[in-house]
């Protein structure tokens, strides 16, 4: 970390704690890599609301995080411990798109609702990290093709502006795959929702 930001979290210790959990939620051959860690200071900083810290490395605490990738690289895993991390008033679910997509077939266009605005007697719609954008297919209902994540994206952009509700998002798609695969829309919208922490793209399959 540099040496240069002035904070008052220990950040090593930080991460032991986080492979802790990770050694207890995914088993002993957890490990947060040595080549990870700046990706993984940026992420503990903006869950912590370490604002120096944040500022230094460019992040907006106003918007939520898309985390991108490789396939195998750990978004899913270092998500999940974040919500660890979060305080009580930043909690967030993790929510795989391709579920998301089955709930589509199954309940139609009230699924866009549910992940969006929230459920119908939900007092307040919920801050949400998409897991692996770009896995879900579009599908049809009763003969309708809806393209569901890009729907749901835009219409928590709205909830965003009107009501700085937080959208995180993890991600194996560059952005011109994600303009390719949700249109220009949700490219430009992404941007203004979104902080991107990005792993490098030679980063290897932790899962082989």
């Amino acid at each position: 970390m540099n040496e240069n930001i002035k904070t008052h979290y220990n950040y090593p210790e930080i991460i032991n704690k986080l492979e802790a959990k990770g050694i207890e939620l995914y088993g002993n051959h957890f490990k947060i890599q040595e080549a990870d860690y700046q990706i993984v200071y940026k992420l503990i900083a903006y869950f912590l609301k370490d604002e120096p810290t944040c500022f230094q490395y460019n992040l907006n605490l106003n918007k939520g995080i898309l985390l991108s990738g490789p396939i195998g690289c750990g978004k899913t895993s270092l998500m999940n411990l974040m919500k660890y991390l979060a305080p009580a008033e930043n909690k967030f679910s993790v929510k795989p798109c391709r579920d998301i997509s089955f709930e589509f077939i199954q309940d139609g266009y009230e699924v866009i609702h549910r992940y969006s605005k929230g459920k119908l007697y939900q007092a307040e719609p919920r801050t949400y990290c998409f897991d692996d954008l770009g896995t879900e297919n579009n599908i049809k209902y009763f003969g309708n093709e809806c393209n569901v994540m890009a729907e749901i994206l835009l219409s928590r952009y709205d909830l965003f502006i009107s009501k700085k509700l937080q959208t995180h998002i993890t991600t194996n798609l560059s952005a011109s795959e994600i303009e390719k695969n949700y249109g220009n829309r949700v490219r430009s919208r992404l941007r203004e929702l979104c902080n991107l922490i990005a792993f490098d793209n030679v980063v290897k399959d932790k899962r082989k």
